[in-house]
């Protein structure tokens, strides 16, 4: 795309993305992301005051993010919106038109959010501060929600997954109907990060049928769009049939707008009032626009999607051949079984600048990988075949 002068992609989304992305965090996400979450933290403890340049020669394989940044009709709408920077009020790209007809919604379905992950703590905060209420959810599953509980004094029921890495829906609805009057909600990350394995159409409905009928549902869709097993479909219908159920996507993942923070919640009016009655109004003016050009531009995420699909299936392939189980992925990113424990594989991967996922206790012994770009796989294959040379069978202890 064509930029006005001095107005580079590299300087735009360095400075202006990173910059509106951070300022939007929660107090909670801000910890987070400064404590564990951060790329910064995801460095070599006392190596954390990184140039930019040297930043940049990581391979970053650790988030789960779109490796390609946004395409040129987001950059274009994000530039159109620097106008707006100096107003409160604004034009905001029609974001919520957006989205209300890309699901057949009403407004009073939607809430937006500072990424999905404000909206997933504003759930937390809406029905669990009260009588001892607990969530319930997978383990291991996407620890946000289950650190939220934590810091507003709440706890977790987490049921363990089956044996094949799949979320164990008899468990999570005979663990609601046992702890029923503490149960706030049910949480379901569909795909699951880190294991990257789905909940079939079935099996939501199945959970949906046999919990009590007022016990709401968090479904955290942000891996949707990379899904192409035919079992698995949105939860949004159940949304719009009436039942308590809450989706959220983010615009994080294959919009590539990590940075940015923009996410939304798809429920029934009674819930979003809920909701927004603990939000802070934290999303900026660029991200609307860019998010309300990145759900139009349906021809950016296929081909993202096929792209990243293909060099999963590769790099699987690959680890398959030297012997390594990996666990079956619908998600841009997939763990792999290394048969030892995961903490010093990664830290020999940042040896050689590539940064791949933290632990998943109690998965001790899986790496999850995310999947970059065709030189940052190149990278990640290449420094795998380094720190186990004999394969399956051995490999480096440095």
């Amino acid at each position: 795309m064509d930029l006005p002068p001095r107005v580079s992609r590299r300087t735009f989304l360095g400075g202006a993305a990173a910059t509106a992305g951070m300022l939007s965090l929660s107090p909670v996400e801000f910890a987070r992301w400064t404590a564990a979450g951060s790329p910064l933290a995801a460095l070599p403890q006392g190596r954390r005051r990184q140039s930019e340049d040297e930043w940049d020669s990581y391979a970053k394989l650790h988030f789960n993010e779109n490796p390609y940044g946004p395409p040129d009709s987001v950059m274009q709408a994000m530039q159109h919106a620097f106008k707006f920077a100096n107003r409160y009020g604004y034009p905001d790209g029609d974001i919520l038109q957006a989205i209300t007809d890309l699901h057949g919604v009403r407004p009073e379905n939607v809430v937006l959010g500072a990424g999905s992950g404000e909206l997933l703590d504003v759930v937390g905060l809406a029905y669990l501060t009260d009588n001892d209420k607990r969530v319930v959810g997978s383990d291991p599953s996407y620890g946000s929600v289950y650190q939220q509980a934590t810091s507003i004094k709440a706890d977790a029921i987490k049921v363990p997954l089956l044996d094949d890495y799949r979320q164990d829906i008899p468990g999570l609805i005979a663990a609601t109907k046992k702890h029923y009057r503490n149960t706030g909600f049910i949480y379901l990350c569909n795909p699951n990060n880190p294991t990257g394995r789905i909940v079939t159409k079935r099996e939501i409905q199945r959970l949906l049928d046999e919990i009590p009928e007022d016990v709401p549902v968090l479904i955290d869709e942000a891996y949707h769009h990379f899904v192409e097993d035919g079992d698995y479909g949105t939860s949004i219908p159940h949304v719009l049939d009436g039942r308590p159920v809450i989706v959220t996507r983010t615009f994080s993942k294959i919009a590539a707008l990590a940075g940015m923070r923009l996410g939304y919640a798809i429920t029934t009016p009674e819930i979003a009032r809920r909701l927004q009655a603990h939000q802070t109004g934290t999303i900026n003016a660029l991200v609307k626009w860019a998010g309300a050009a990145a759900l139009k531009d349906t021809a950016a995420q296929a081909h993202v999607k096929q792209v990243t699909l293909d060099l999963r299936k590769k790099a699987m392939a690959d680890l398959h051949s030297l012997g390594f189980a990996t666990i079956p992925s619908e998600t841009n990113f997939f763990m792999v079984h290394l048969k030892r424990p995961v903490q010093p594989v990664i830290e020999e991967f940042q040896k050689r600048k590539v940064l791949v996922g933290r632990p998943f206790p109690p998965m001790t012994e899986h790496l999850r990988v995310s999947v970059g770009t065709a030189d940052e796989m190149a990278r990640f294959a290449k420094a795998f075949r380094e720190i186990f040379p004999g394969g399956a069978t051995g490999g480096s202890n440095d």
